[in-house]
């Protein structure tokens, strides 16, 4: 259980996702003395072509945690199969159990409108677990004194655009990374069995040079050279004050 009063969950559905979508702001709260923890949902095991799914797991859940090691994060997986992840009842209870042991003060997850179902079931998974976790009788993990609901953002959907309607979704809030590109960059070349395919497919970086394109449309926004973007849910019981804004701003 983490002892620290300003803990960020970044709870996604596959390895990777979290150095694409807010890899920036996650090394800006780590410089600020954030507890940063990337968790996974899935366990990668469709991510390659070549090999059996259990050494394709076994490989992206350590570049998992050697991205999140750069910053001094802490990386975490339910390790449910890919192209599996279903919001049900045992799934819930372990995500549950994940945020009661983290016990995490901001959270960030995907959006409820993704291109692919894995992305919308982890949201649902982030959502449950968000409002549950501090309900005593949710989770047989201890309870930790003062937990309360925690803030709740989404990132944004890939490409920044609703996959039903291909519109471009309009943040609330958007954040200069422009200083920790870099280092975003690192975290998500740390991910070689995703970026050495690609490379390989497209005969360019294209893994890292889509990332960066992305974070500069964004970084238009706000009149900057990389930023990400984000929508904070405001549902009844949650906090209601822009605390990315306030800290990042």
């Amino acid at each position: 259980m983490s002892d620290a009063t300003n803990v960020v969950l970044c709870f996604m559905a596959h390895p990777d996702d979290a150095e694409i979508l807010c890899g920036g702001v996650l090394i800006r709260l780590a410089e600020l003395g954030w507890d940063v923890h990337i968790a996974t949902a899935a366990a990668g095991d469709c991510g390659s072509e070549k090999l059996p799914g259990p050494e394709i797991a076994a490989i992206r859940k350590n570049e998992g945690i050697a991205a999140a090691k750069l910053i001094g994060g802490t990386y975490h997986t339910l390790a449910e199969p890919d192209v599996n992840v279903i919001f049900d009842k045992s799934t819930n209870r372990k995500a549950i159990d994940l945020f009661r042991q983290l016990c995490p003060t901001l959270v960030i997850t995907h959006p409820r409108e993704d291109y692919m179902l894995d992305h919308e079931q982890t949201h649902l998974l982030a959502r449950s677990a968000s409002f549950s976790f501090p309900i005593p009788n949710a989770s047989s993990i201890p309870l930790s004194p003062g937990t309360h609901i925690p803030h709740l953002y989404y990132a944004d959907p890939i490409e920044g655009l609703n996959p039903y309607t291909g519109e471009p979704v309009t943040p609330t809030v958007t954040i200069d990374v422009s200083d920790v590109i870099e280092r975003k960059a690192e975290m998500l070349a740390c991910h070689a069995s995703q970026r050495e395919w690609l490379r390989a497919h497209h005969g360019m970086d294209e893994y890292l040079e889509a990332m960066k394109r992305h974070s500069a449309q964004r970084g238009q926004l706000i009149g900057t050279n990389y930023a990400e973007s984000f929508r904070q849910h405001l549902g009844h019981a949650f906090p209601q004050e822009d605390l990315l804004a306030q800290l990042l701003p």
